[in-house]
């Protein structure tokens, strides 16, 4: 027998041995979770291919980006929870099998309309991954390691975010601008095939003690979270600041219903002695609800910051799009040394290292507000570098710091649950800060009667001197809406560092989880109690 056999849930704080095979099982989570992060973002690059060779309108171009990030943050939770419930083995492999197809199915669709509906199915195949990735990383490590875990995948994050206009840009160079678009999506296909039956060899499987007739599936719930998502998001990914309805933010009114609905079933459900989707404690655990708002917080501004960066870099000064990656590179360089930094400190620092990586974070964006006001051309191209690469090692230091203490208290038998709660309220920062970002940066340069200039790809030429000041103003706008909403995040983790100084519960991870477990294993119990009468 196997010792994957022998110790099927992988669990070192049920079984004692931690599982020899979780570091082969991290490699593999984390690139599966590049590739479908990534895709978040190296699309960017690709539009005007896109809209070059299949004629795609500016509705169906919306609907490409959008459609992923919005399936995407749909499925999250869901996902999340059932593989806490069945497997997190099997929801994985089933997202990446389904994240491969759908790459395939983009690299050959042969219109707009077939792009749009195939990247729907695509983000909802990456939502089925991702919250595994945390869940896993919870249930597989422990102690320090589990810092070093969380810091790869913050590195991951970063890369990812970071990295996409580059990679994206050296595929269009290589396949050419006419068709090298498809060449985006199918990059993921090789990959993917290779990671399947690593992913079933290496990941662990389920804990039979954990029966499925035994397990309970709040699927009225999980609806109204979705739908609340749904409704959510929508103002926010069909915001392009150029010419659109105000009637989109009717949107927010059943959003706001449907989650008020979401919560009142919530409650009925934990009243009943049954196990709703998120579970009460959990959202009073201050570690975890703390760590949410500052991941939400610190999405909304920081992945605004690639798309206006890109904008300008390519329509405002007439870089290349495998340029314009480059000058962005230096972010995700620093951000993946720091981050495992930040994975070694947190064990020790705490909320510390988030506030100090929050901080630096503000002087890089600070300084790139400056100069992409005042420096133009090449000169500014390689300044705004140096400020992103200031920032990338602040965000090192926030992303997977603050993901390790948000999980610190959470039992890993709900970690799938709780890292989808984070991953889609990250998801819900990112639309609302790229919404808000690119809103302020096209309604500036339509100010400035340049807006048909926009959406124009760079071509390496440079631009007149008057193009790149506008467009220069127009970053500098949208820099300070990443700015504001980076200090709000920095403000959260300083009261909750205060907090934990002037509390009982201390600045590290883990502390205090004695209290929270022995509250769900209370919990635990009088749901037995409640099935069995």
């Amino acid at each position: 027998m196997t010792d994957t056999a022998r110790r099927p849930s992988g669990d070192p704080s049920t079984t004692g041995t931690p599982d020899p095979n979780r570091w082969r099982a991290l490699a593999v989570c984390l690139v599966v979770g590049f590739m479908t992060l990534l895709d978040v973002s190296i699309v960017n690059v690709a539009l005007p291919s896109i809209e070059s060779s299949l004629g795609a309108g500016s509705a169906q171009v919306q609907w490409i980006v959008a459609g992923y990030a919005l399936a995407f943050g749909l499925v999250l939770v869901p996902a999340g929870r059932i593989g806490d419930l069945y497997s997190r083995r099997l929801m994985f492999v089933l997202g990446l099998s389904g994240f491969v197809l759908t790459s395939a199915a983009a690299g050959l669709v042969q219109s707009a309309t077939a792009l749009a509906l195939v990247r729907l199915a695509q983000g909802i195949s990456a939502g089925l991954v991702n919250p595994q990735v945390l869940a896993l990383i919870q249930q597989l490590f422990t102690g320090a390691e589990r810092g070093r875990a969380f810091g790869a995948f913050g590195t991951t994050i970063g890369l990812s975010t970071a990295v996409g206009p580059l990679l994206g840009g050296a595929i269009l160079a290589v396949f050419g601008e006419q068709e090298g678009w498809r060449g985006v999506f199918l990059v993921n296909v090789p990959i993917g095939l290779v990671l399947i039956p690593l992913a079933w060899k290496w990941l662990p499987g389920r804990d039979p003690d954990r029966a499925p007739g035994r397990l309970h599936l709040d699927v009225p719930g999980l609806l109204l979270l979705a739908a609340a998502t749904v409704f959510g998001m929508l103002p926010f990914v069909l915001t392009t600041g150029q010419g659109d309805s105000p009637l989109r933010w009717l949107f927010l009114v059943p959003g706001a219903a449907l989650l008020g609905a979401f919560v009142a079933w919530e409650r009925w459900e934990g009243r009943h002695g049954r196990e709703p989707v998120v579970d009460a404690a959990l959202v009073k655990t201050p570690s975890y609800s703390v760590g949410a708002l500052v991941g939400i917080a610190y999405f909304a501004g920081f992945t605004g910051i690639f798309l206006v960066v890109t904008l300008y870099l390519q329509s405002g000064l007439g870089l290349a799009p495998w340029q314009a990656g480059l000058v962005q590179t230096p972010f995700a360089v620093m951000s993946g040394i720091f981050a495992q930094v930040g994975g070694r400190k947190v064990s020790t620092r705490g909320r510390t290292i988030v506030v100090v990586g929050l901080a630096v974070v503000a002087v890089g964006l600070l300084a790139a507000d400056l100069v992409a006001a005042s420096v133009q051309g090449t000169a500014g191209a390689i300044a705004l570098s140096a400020c992103l690469a200031v920032a990338g090692a602040g965000s090192g230091l926030v992303i997977s710091p603050n993901q390790t203490l948000a999980l610190a208290d959470v039992p890993p038998r709900v970690a799938g649950v709780a890292g989808g709660v984070l991953q889609t309220g990250q998801r819900v920062g990112s639309a609302v800060g790229v919404a808000a970002t690119t809103a302020i940066f096209f309604s500036t340069v339509a100010g400035a009667g340049l807006g048909g200039q926009a959406r124009a790809a760079g071509s390496g030429q440079g631009t007149p001197p008057q193009v790149q000041d506008v467009f220069g103003q127009a970053l500098s706008h949208g820099l300070r809406v990443s700015l504001g909403l980076v200090l709000l995040a920095l403000v959260l983790a300083v009261v909750d560092q205060r907090r934990r100084q002037h509390g009982d519960d201390g600045d590290g991870p883990g502390h205090g989880s004695g209290h929270h477990h022995r509250h769900h294993g209370a919990h635990d119990a009088s749901v037995a109690k409640h099935r069995a009468g």
